[in-house]
């Protein structure tokens, strides 16, 4: 196959996630109200945890940062989606194509290790809280956050390398209604087993390493929640621990399936549920757990509004 087949290659055409008229208005409208409900939710997250002193702790600094990343994480995706549920045309350029794809590999890769980061930041707390503000200081969280962000950034540019540079000549149709890998790998006209090999590797690396860390902080955390005396102090404990649990249940259970499993086992229908899961779901659904299932966030949110003060200045 020649490099002048790959290089004319100017489009992709998208097809979505129905081809059924009313159900892409239901569609439409749908996903319409869960990107605002997403937007609203992460930003006055984001702004609540930023007017309340009492939230400027490292985890709610983490927590900010995922309300920021579910953000991006939404609108690499979502925008796109919506027009395309009434567009007649669904197609998205070469680069286009590429570029939402590198952003949204590099956001789920930053969410990934914000959750290991939150997690090893409980483990502190509720382990070695006389040595928390010592381990979990102001500069140490800026850098883990900032080398959450690069972590994410190189992991992308890697993986996109690997999938761009495939020759896609048979197909131009994407059977999804985003710039995937899976989707992508099965448009080239060349065997692919290797580019998917170092893919996987590269999801597995940064999926199942921040699990281990999630998974090892927390049978720590368990074993000294279990050893409290205060029934008070476990259940506090306990609470915010099931807001972190529930959020990363929701967000490892879907994106294991789709990237982790044998290419052989792949179905492009299913792929497509449950990337509409992780994708427009879970970053609206973050912010709702995190408020609904902890204490001190509730509180936070009370006085706003007793006090009838909306942040939206600092």
């Amino acid at each position: 196959m020649t490099r002048k087949n790959y290089t004319s290659l100017t489009e992709f055409v998208l097809l979505g996630l129905t081809d059924t008229l009313e159900l892409q208005i239901i569609f439409f409208l749908l996903f319409l109200m869960i990107y605002t409900l997403t937007l609203l939710g992460n930003a006055g997250m984001i702004l609540l945890i930023r007017t309340d002193s009492r939230l400027h702790t490292p985890m709610y600094f983490f927590l900010a940062n995922l309300s920021f990343v579910d953000i991006c994480y939404s609108s690499t995706i979502t925008p796109k989606m919506l027009v395309d549920l009434l567009s007649e045309k669904r197609t998205i350029s070469f680069a286009g194509c590429f570029l939402q794809m590198y952003f949204f590999i590099a956001l789920a890769t930053i969410e990934c290790i914000l959750f290991g980061l939150m997690a090893y930041d409980r483990y502190v707390a509720i382990c070695n809280p006389l040595l928390y503000s010592l381990v979990m200081s102001r500069t140490v969280c800026l850098k883990m956050s900032a080398g959450a962000f690069a972590a994410g950034l190189l992991n992308s540019v890697v993986n996109t390398s690997y999938v761009s540079s495939l020759p896609f000549c048979s197909s131009n149709v994407i059977h999804h209604f985003f710039c995937d890998s899976p989707p992508l790998f099965k448009l080239a006209c060349s065997d692919t087993h290797l580019e998917e090999s170092i893919f996987s590797t590269f999801a597995g690396v940064n999926m199942v390493g921040a699990l281990l860390i999630i998974l090892t902080s927390y049978s720590y955390i368990l074993v000294s929640i279990f050893q409290m005396h205060s029934g008070e102090g476990r259940h506090r404990a306990l609470s915010t621990c099931a807001s972190h649990l529930t959020a990363i249940l929701l967000f490892y259970a879907t994106s294991i399936y789709t990237y982790l499993r044998p290419s052989s086992s792949y179905s492009l229908n299913r792929d497509k549920v449950a990337s509409v899961f992780y994708t427009v779901v879970i970053p609206m659904l973050n912010p709702l757990i995190y408020s609904l299932r902890n204490t001190e966030v509730k509180k936070a949110l009370r006085n706003v509004i007793t006090r009838k003060r909306i942040p939206f200045f600092l």
